[in-house]
């Protein structure tokens, strides 16, 4: 089964995008390090973003959804391996670069820990809930535009408290209400999206 996002592409725009924020907000490490744990989980959010349409348009472009639809793996296990599969080829490679773009951007020697957890525990929720997003819109034309109008709200529960752990990391405060927020998000979506995603595609295949 292909993967369902591009390992490159959303490494390299996130560099871009922390790369670009000191030219915006100008070189001022305390500014940077105010903002850093903010535009880095946003910065991943749009990486992420960037490929969802990936995940299921050329599966069903080239007809394998129809012949996993007929295979023995039920649709959810189908959905839940695209959306592993997604967070294996963007997700996990941007937790591991995070480090670096850190330095980039200032970030507090405390807030590093934290930062890593956040995107760790949080990102998973991205690909599952982006996952849900391409199985709404696959087989549309153009639909990578209502994909992202559809999946940006809901993107926003685990972009605040993602971001909030490691403000507060960074800052030396306490993060166990955030990261508990965070870690049932994630646990909420991929308890319940995989039925979702996996009967809206059947519906789809119809």
């Amino acid at each position: 089964m292909r993967a369902g996002g591009g390992f490159g592409l959303g490494v390299s725009f996130f560099l871009i995008v922390v790369v670009l924020v000191p030219f915006g907000v100008g070189p001022q490490s305390v500014l940077l390090a105010k903002i850093a744990p903010g535009m880095l989980w946003l910065g991943a959010l749009l990486a992420c973003l960037l490929s969802l349409d990936r995940i299921l348009a050329l599966d069903w472009e080239d007809g394998s959804l129809d012949l996993l639809a007929t295979s023995p793996l039920p649709m959810e296990g189908v959905v839940s391996v695209k959306a592993l599969a997604h967070w294996v080829t963007t997700g996990l490679p941007l937790v591991a670069v995070t480090p670096v773009l850190g330095l980039l951007l200032s970030l507090p020697e405390a807030g590093y820990k934290w930062l890593i957890i956040s995107l760790f525990v949080g990102t998973p929720a991205l690909s599952v809930i982006g996952t849900f997003g391409a199985a709404l819109t696959v087989g549309l034309k153009r639909g990578g535009l209502l994909l992202s109008l559809l999946v940006l709200p809901l993107y926003v529960p685990t972009l605040i408290f993602g971001a909030e752990v490691a403000r507060r990391g960074a800052d030396g405060f306490d993060t166990t209400t955030p990261l508990l927020m965070l870690a049932g998000i994630t646990c909420g979506t991929i308890a319940l999206l995989p039925f979702a995603s996996a009967a809206v595609l059947r519906v789809n295949l119809r």
